[in-house]
C-alpha cells in the first residue's frame, strides 16, 4: 500500500531530516491549527501515506519513529482520531486525485475530525447485512437507516459511511462508502453510556442526510471492498504493535483546539528516549511490574507468571512487527498478520484486567465514575492508580467486540490465511432483497 524504505542508512536519513525540519519549524507559541499544517502538508503528520497523498510513503515501523521522534524533539504530534488512523489511507488507495486533495489535506492539517459509521443495531458482526438506504437523486445522494457504536461521532466533521444503493444483489455487492458531512439537518448523534461511565460511542440517525456524488468513495457498489481497506487499517492500528502518537489533541472544528497555543500540548521537558532493552519489555509490562512492586504483590508466584505473559505478548507483537517489516520490504505481505494483532490486543487488555484485579485484591471492587468519586476512592483506600485499574477492567470486554469481533478475526484467518473451507450460505449468489432479515 506505501513504498518501502527498507535500508537502515535511509532510516537514519530520514530521521535526520525530521529532526531537522522539527528544528527550523517548531515554535510553541503557534495555534495548533498553523503547527498542523506545516506538519501535515510536509508528511510527517502521516508518514505511512503514499508521497503524492500527503505523506512519505513509509512503513508502519518507521512511521512510529516518526512519531516517537516528535515527541523527543518536544513538538507537538499529529492531530488524532479516526481521520488519520482510517480515513485518510482508504481515500488514499481507493479515492480519485480531487478526493485526496478534499478529504486527506484537511485530515492531515487536523482541520476535520472523522468517525465511523459502520455497524449498525442488526448488522454487527455480519456487516454486510446493512440496511441503511443510498438513494440517487440527481448529483446528490440521500441516506435514510441508523448506525452504532459511532466512535467519536460526538466530535466528528466527516463520517466513513458505507450504505446500500443495490439491494437486488447479493449483499456484499451492492454497498458504496461515502464521507458524510455531519453539519447537516438529517444527521443526529446520540451518546452511548458505557459501563466505564463514559460515552465514547454513539449512535446515528440519518433521516434523508445528503452527499454529493463526489463523496463517493472508489466507485457505486464498490464499497465493500473499500470498507475492507478500512477495516484492515484499524485492525492493524489496533493491535499489538499499534503507534504511539506522543503529546496531541483532538482534531476538527467541534473539539475547539486550532486555535489553542501548540505549546500547551506538550510536556515542558522532552520525553527521554527508552533503552532498547525498556522498548523490548514493553511499556504496560513496566507499568504493572511497577504496580505489583507497589502493591507488594511482586513476590506472588502467579501474578509473577501473569507478568511474564504480559512480556510475552508484548515481544510476540514486536517481533511480528518486524517480521511484517522485512517481509514487505521484499515486496510480500504476510496474510491474516492485522487480524492476528486485533487478536492479540484482546488478549493483552483481557490479561491486564484479570492481572489489575488479582494485584489490587479487594480493592478492585470500588471505582468512581466521576471525577469526585474517584477522588473519593483514592483517598479512602490510598491507592493513586486503583482507578486506572478499574477503569481498564471495566473496559477490557470493548475489544473482543469493535474493529471486528474475536469471532470474526478467526473466521478471516482461517478462510483467508489457512485456507479453510467457509460455513455452507448462499449470500454470495442470493439477492440481498431476499434474504432474511435478523434471522
Amino acid at each position: 500500500m506505501t513504498q518501502q524504505n527498507d535500508s537502515t542508512t535511509s532510516d537514519v536519513a530520514i530521521i535526520d531530516e525530521l529532526r531537522t525540519w522539527l528544528t527550523d519549524n517548531w515554535n510553541p507559541d503557534l495555534t495548533v491549527a498553523a503547527w498542523w499544517e506545516l506538519l501535515g502538508l510536509a508528511g510527517w503528520a502521516a508518514p505511512m501515506l503514499p508521497v503524492g497523498s500527503y505523506g512519505r510513503g513509509l512503513p508502519r515501523s518507521m512511521a512510529v519513529q516518526v512519531s516517537q521522534e516528535i515527541l523527543a524533539f518536544g513538538a507537538m504530534g499529529a492531530p488524532d482520531g479516526l481521520g488519520l488512523l482510517l480515513a485518510a489511507p482508504t481515500i488514499a488507495d481507493h479515492g480519485t486525485p480531487e478526493q485526496i486533495e478534499t478529504y486527506v489535506r484537511p485530515i492531515v492539517t487536523g482541520q476535520q475530525a472523522w468517525c465511523q459509521l459502520f455497524s449498525e443495531p442488526g448488522a454487527g458482526s455480519d456487516l454486510a447485512g446493512l440496511t441503511t438506504r443510498a438513494t440517487k437523486d440527481g448529483d446528490e445522494w440521500v441516506f435514510t437507516g441508523q448506525k452504532v457504536w459511532t466512535s467519536l461521532g460526538q466530535s466528528a466533521d466527516v463520517g466513513m459511511l458505507i450504505a446500500r444503493t443495490s439491494p437486488d444483489v447479493p449483499k456484499h455487492q451492492g454497498i458504496s462508502y461515502f464521507a458524510l458531512d455531519m453539519h447537516q439537518p438529517g444527521v443526529e448523534v446520540r451518546p452511548l453510556r458505557e459501563m466505564t461511565g463514559h460515552a465514547m460511542f454513539n449512535e446515528t440517525f440519518l433521516t434523508e442526510a445528503h452527499a454529493p456524488d463526489t463523496a463517493l468513495i472508489g466507485g457505486k457498489d464498490n464499497g465493500w471492498a473499500v470498507a475492507n481497506t478500512t477495516l484492515a487499517y484499524e485492525r492493524s492500528g489496533l493491535g499489538s504493535g499499534g503507534s504511539a502518537r506522543g503529546a496531541t489533541a483532538t482534531p476538527g472544528t467541534i473539539a475547539g483546539n486550532l486555535t489553542r497555543r501548540a505549546g500547551d500540548f506538550v510536556s515542558s521537558r522532552p520525553t527521554a528516549k527508552k533503552s532498547s532493552a525498556a522498548k523490548s519489555r514493553g511499556a504496560m509490562f513496566d507499568i504493572f511490574a511497577g504496580l505489583a512492586k507497589g502493591n507488594g504483590r511482586n513476590s506472588d508466584a502467579l501474578i509473577r507468571q501473569d507478568l511474564v505473559r504480559l512480556f510475552q505478548f508484548g515481544e510476540i507483537g514486536r517481533l511480528n512487527g518486524e517480521r511484517l517489516k522485512a517481509t514487505r520490504a521484499r515486496g510480500g505481505d504476510i496474510p491474516g498478520m492485522a487480524n492476528i494483532s486485533k487478536l492479540s490486543m484482546s488478549n493483552i487488555v483481557r490479561l491486564q484486567r484479570d492481572l489489575g484485579l488479582s494485584i489490587v485484591g479487594a480493592q478492585g471492587m470500588l471505582h468512581g465514575y466521576e471525577s469526585a468519586e474517584q477522588k473519593i476512592v483514592t483517598e479512602a483506600t490510598g491507592n493513586p492508580f486503583l482507578g486506572a485499574v478499574t477503569g481498564t477492567a471495566l473496559y477490557a470486554q470493548a475489544p473482543s467486540i469493535y474493529g471486528g469481533t474475536d469471532q470474526v478475526q478467526k473466521n478471516i484467518i482461517g478462510e483467508r490465511a489457512l485456507g479453510l473451507a467457509k460455513e455452507p450460505n448462499n449470500d454470495k449468489t442470493a439477492a440481498f432483497s431476499s434474504l432474511p432479515k435478523n434471522a
